[in-house]
């Protein structure tokens, strides 16, 4: 039996009704169904939950400096010693901290038990769609993302609690963050409430924020690829602290720009200063791997195509050095340049890097410019207004349920300069704030545009909704309703103003919300020898299916969400075939 059929066998060996997996043939499963070795799987087992990060830092630790390592534990003294002057011993230095750091940073290493449920009734192509959308807490959620798509994100975007006073936070217990959110989604009964406001007066404000959103931001990193870039919207109330936080976490030398972005103009009734701008901070994964930041550059001549690829022809690039500012015809080169300019001009035209074209009496030199490598830097201050995102919902009729929603405009911005030379790439952009899902909108628009195949995952909290809200009076309950709403109105638009380009389009997405995990675990504890015994009957939880189990299955092992599963029958049972990506063979997964 092989590495992978014993760890999934592990996860899920004491179902009552017991799962087969196999990575090679059908036939496989038919030699095997009586010969296989069940395990009953534990409460605290670590194929239950998801990716440790703490031993998995252990673990490269471990292969960088294998001398550190005594009976298989770290022994920090000698690694201080490996380090020599790189060890800080001073207890004043410079650093970024706060009330709770240190509780944070450990949460945020701390697996999840939960799991993610599919909802197909709320989803729309299911079986091709490879865009998510994840109604949860985004802590646990970020958690449970760690195996499946650990260095797969391109971009990252969020807009966050600015930490206003009035705005909510998430008020995390380090003790059960799951549970938490099933009493603050109703799952649970309980006499407190997880999602609060973060007031001024409370004495530790700033800290309570940065509680919030370290451990989120720890988790983040690790989904973005080496070439990976995160933008983070924010105002003056916070900008301060996530750039150090950020620093902290990325490192200074990783701070790819401080951006400002307009997003109100006038204002005359401000009391002081009129303020019309938010910050939008941009960290990378590594400078040395980033390509940058490029808007597409205005074209200013003819586009040809040369085997199969689109290239502008650039006219003026070859400036006169002395008389008149203006295009320098080929016949004056020699004269103005030289010899030496003009036999280099001579020896790329007739390589076909540049072409001469009839100008008058005269030719000038064309040069081909590549329109998927030819981009514009951009400048730091941009302007994307707030009433433009109002109109972009009203597209939608959606435009009274949100106060100040981002515009489509400057994520589509966002999203083309980060996709710019990978657009067509299956580049994932992520989202764990996803709000109004402006986000989501941007995408398929850019898509739409510019037939790119970017997938997008939205993860949002499911945040009640005020009974005197408009939305509320529409028939939603929650900020999750409105976000899948959108998506939905946004791609029927598209498929009716669009139909022939959207047919080639990934218009879906599937939706997973996030629950405790769909497995009754043997905990061992003699308190809950009945609850255990009556488990062992039926191991899978009340309400469950095998659907449930099969995606829980994906998460713990590590698979896309967005896999590709086919069912079959083999001798009257039913066969679940996944094709995991990345080279694998494919998964079986039977049950009886």
């Amino acid at each position: 039996m092989s590495i992978a059929i014993r760890l999934l066998l592990l996860i899920f060996g004491q179902l009552s009704e017991h799962f087969h997996l196999n990575m090679e043939s059908n036939s496989w499963i038919k030699q095997n169904r009586h010969s296989m070795s069940i395990k009953r799987i534990q409460s605290d087992d670590p194929l239950s939950q998801s990716k440790d990060l703490v031993q998995d830092s252990i673990e490269k630790l471990k292969a960088l400096f294998p001398q550190i390592v005594t009976e298989d534990k770290i022994d920090f003294n000698v690694l201080k010693e490996i380090l020599g002057e790189e060890v800080e011993h001073g207890e004043e230095y410079y650093r970024f901290t706060w009330a709770g750091k240190t509780q944070a940073r450990r949460e945020a290493h701390k697996p999840s038990t939960g799991t993610l449920i599919p909802v197909k009734e709320q989803s729309l192509d299911w079986e091709t769609t490879q865009n998510l959308y994840i109604e949860g807490d985004n802590l646990e959620v970020l958690k449970l993302l760690q195996k499946s798509y650990a260095e797969k994100v391109k971009m990252i975007y969020i807009d966050p609690p600015y930490n206003t006073g009035s705005d909510f936070v998430y008020k995390d217990n380090y003790g059960d963050n799951l549970r938490n959110y099933q009493e603050f989604t109703g799952q649970l009964d309980s006499e407190g409430n997880r999602l609060s406001t973060n007031s001024d007066s409370d004495g530790r404000y700033h800290s309570n924020w940065l509680n919030m959103m370290y451990p989120r931001l720890i988790l983040a990193k690790n989904l973005l690829r080496d070439d990976g870039v995160i933008f983070i919207s924010i105002d003056e109330h916070e900008v301060h602290n996530i750039r150090l936080l950020m620093e902290n976490l990325f490192g200074r030398e990783n701070l790819f720009a401080e951006m400002v972005v307009v997003r109100a103009e006038g204002g005359g009734l401000a009391k002081k200063v009129i303020k019309g701008h938010d910050y939008l901070l941009v960290f990378v994964k590594s400078q040395s791997k980033f390509k940058g930041m490029y808007r597409p550059k205005d074209i200013r001549g003819q586009v040809v195509e040369i085997d199969r690829r689109k290239f502008w022809i650039e006219e003026d690039w070859l400036r006169e050095e002395f008389g008149k500012y203006g295009t320098l015809h080929y016949e004056d080169i020699e004269e103005v340049k030289g010899i030496d300019k003009k036999n280099e001009i001579d020896t790329a035209i007739e390589e076909g890097l540049y072409v001469l074209m009839k100008k008058g009496k005269k030719h000038i030199v064309g040069r081909y410019r590549a329109l998927d490598e030819d981009g514009s830097k951009f400048y730091s201050i941009i302007k994307h207004l707030n009433k433009t995102g109002k109109n972009d919902l009203k597209k939608t009729n959606m435009e009274d349920y949100f106060d100040y929603p981002k515009p489509v405009s400057l994520l589509k911005e966002l999203i083309l300069g980060t996709t710019f030379f990978t657009g067509n790439e299956n580049d994932i952009i992520l989202d764990f704030f996803s709000g109004s899902s402006t986000t989501a909108d941007s995408l398929m628009q850019l898509n739409l545009n510019d037939s790119g195949n970017r997938q997008f995952i939205m993860v949002q909290l499911p945040q009640k909704i005020s009974k005197e809200t408009d939305a509320y009076r529409d028939g939603f309950k929650t900020i999750a309703d409105i976000g899948r709403e959108r998506i939905r109105r946004v791609i029927q638009q598209i498929k009716e103003s669009h139909p022939e380009k959207s047919e080639a389009m990934d218009l879906g997405f599937k939706v997973f919300r996030l629950d405790s995990s769909n497995i009754n675990a043997w905990d061992g504890s003699p308190e809950n020898l009945k609850a255990n015994l009556f488990n062992a009957v039926n191991s899978i939880k009340s309400g469950r299916d095998e659907e449930d189990v099969l995606y829980e299955v994906l998460l713990k092992y590590g698979l896309d969400l967005t896999a590709s599963i086919e069912q079959r029958l083999i001798e009257r049972e039913r066969v679940y075939k996944i094709y995991g990506g990345g080279g694998r063979m494919p998964l079986y997964l039977s049950r009886r």
